[in-house]
């Protein structure tokens, strides 16, 4: 009897430990779990805190990218406004008076037409070339020029003429013209009016605007005259502006 009795109680014993044991396995699996969340949620957390930081610092180095592509357009554009890029452009126009000049054919056939290039050339030559032919190279050059002129008119081309005329125009120039002309509105206004004169009387003679762009050397007639015109004006924007 007393056997009898003892086995539910042992049963309902280890019926016990066996929902304990089943209780804390359930705990730890839920915080298991729990934990898995937890590190998964933080992690995903500290994914988004990295990428908005990623994205701060990339929006903050574009920011100064632009900042500084700012900085170089508006050093470049005042390079550009400031004397070198009106040096590169007297030198491109004086380029282009000088090669007009020395055609060997020519659409005007005029002297005097071709004469204006040399007034042209005096104001818009750059100051550091004008400045070495004014001096004692520009002296020693017109010497020979009238020498040779003179005394040996057969060893005296006439293709020489006009560039020993414009030697003579630098070196003899009053200051008036060679210092305060051509270094303000007035030189630049004379170069704007010489330059339109000759392209209108080159478009005349040329039958037309389009006629000056089909006929023997008229194209490179007319891109010289134009040339001529992009120093003038551009120059004298910036006197306006």
């Amino acid at each position: 009897m007393h056997n009898s009795r003892s086995f539910p109680l042992f049963n309902v014993f280890f019926t016990s430990i066996f929902c304990l044991c089943q209780a804390f396995v359930c705990i730890a699996l839920v915080s298991s779990e729990f934990r898995l969340w937890k590190s998964k949620n933080y992690m995903a957390i500290m994914r988004t805190v990295f990428q908005d930081e990623a994205a701060q610092l990339i929006s903050s180095d574009l920011s100064e990218m632009g900042a500084a592509a700012n900085k170089l357009a508006q050093h470049v554009i005042n390079l550009g406004i400031s004397g070198f890029g009106v040096s590169i452009l007297e030198l491109i126009a004086s380029i282009a008076a000088i090669y007009l000049l020395i055609l060997d054919r020519t659409n005007w056939k005029t002297n005097i037409l071709t004469s204006l290039l040399i007034p042209y050339i005096f104001f818009s030559l750059p100051s550091w070339i004008f400045n070495v032919f004014r001096g004692e190279v520009g002296k020693w050059i017109a010497l020979i020029a009238v020498v040779l002129r003179l005394f040996l008119p057969r060893h005296f081309p006439d293709w020489l003429e006009l560039p020993a005329a414009l030697i003579l125009l630098i070196v003899v120039a009053p200051g008036l013209f060679a210092n305060t002309c051509r270094s303000n509105a007035v030189g630049v206004a004379i170069c704007l009016v010489i330059a339109c004169y000759l392209l209108q009387e080159h478009i005349r003679a040329s039958g037309g605007f389009r006629n000056s762009f089909t006929k023997a050397h008229g194209i490179s007639n007319t891109v010289g005259i134009i040339l001529l015109l992009v120093f003038p004006i551009w120059t004298l924007v910036l006197y306006i502006v």
